[in-house]
């Protein structure tokens, strides 16, 4: 039957991204080096990235008609991601991110046009046949539908043998209250540099150390801390670390931590140990830093 499916829970966006040499100052007509439409979105991304890695995959999310939505639904088809779990909102748009993407710098600025497009929910999940699925990751948006999601599949695992258990993982990245609730759930939950220092930590290792008492027993957090690398804590209380892969030069960070994710998610689903997925995620993520887009990683 050959290796299950990862599912990917979350948004996906359509991001126009205007690639320039530096930044424009503010009221001036700037001519791009380049620009194109790309697939986005944090489970979008990641599931990108990990059809790119070889994983089979599958993505959850909701869709709108129109001209945008077809450019997606072609995009996740040309990656081979499964869409059975897709729904469609007829009387919705798709949301827009305008991306202006540094390659001199690296850095990407994010202009996000949320639109009437609701999340999916926990009905919505009710459908997911967990038996065709080894590992299934939330991006964290609507957290109280979320965590009922996630009780459903600790739920279904209690009636598993070890073998046939679904991981599950969670990424608080958004520092909003809402989303904390989601630190109690997921076998591994990613925080972000950004909720870190909501949180008052300085660094990955502090932040991992700091809120590991917030995750279930036996859970394991990851915080990744761009070019200082990443930390882990697991439930055996060693604290791991990876430092970052820089490539030469950096030309596009944009999804640089749904590519780490990816990897990671991979890596665990494959039985690895903990430091040589992390190490595993800043190695991907590194070379994705290094290409514009993601098809360049491998």
């Amino acid at each position: 039957m050959g290796e299950k499916r990862i599912l990917c829970v979350g948004l996906v966006c359509l991001d126009i991204i205007s690639v320039v040499d530096r930044y424009p100052a503010e009221d001036t007509d700037t001519r791009c080096l380049s620009q194109r439409w790309q697939r986005g979105g944090n489970a979008s991304n990641t599931c990108t990235v990990l059809a790119l890695l070889g994983a089979p995959c599958a993505f959850m999310g909701s869709l709108a008609p129109g001209h945008a939505a077809n450019f997606v639904r072609d995009d996740f088809q040309r990656y081979k991601v499964d869409l059975a779990h897709v729904i469609m909102h007829p009387a919705c748009a798709l949301p827009i991110s305008m991306v202006i993407s540094n390659s001199t710098a690296g850095t990407r600025t994010i202009l996000h046009a949320a639109s009437n497009l609701p999340d999916v929910t926990d009905a919505d999940f009710e459908q997911v046949n967990l038996s065709l699925y080894k590992w299934i990751h939330w991006e964290g948006r609507n957290a109280s539908e979320q965590v009922k999601m996630l009780q459903r599949v600790e739920e279904y695992n209690q009636t598993c043998s070890e073998s046939q258990r679904v991981g599950t993982s969670v990424e608080v990245e958004k520092p909003r209250q809402e989303l904390y609730q989601l630190f109690g759930y997921g076998d591994v939950v990613f925080v972000s540099k950004d909720v870190a220092k909501d949180f008052g930590f300085c660094s990955a290792s502090e932040a991992v150390k700091g809120l590991y008492r917030h995750v279930k027993p036996g859970a394991t957090l990851i915080c990744a801390w761009a070019e200082n690398g990443a930390d882990a804590l697991g439930p055996d209380g060693q604290l791991v670390h990876s430092d970052a892969f820089s490539p030469d030069t950096v030309v596009d960070t944009l999804g640089a931590g749904d590519t780490f994710n990816a990897a990671v998610i991979l890596a665990l689903s494959r039985g690895r140990p903990l430091h040589e997925a992390i190490t595993y995620g800043c190695q991907v993520a590194g070379r994705k830093c290094g290409v514009h887009g993601y098809d360049g990683i491998v």
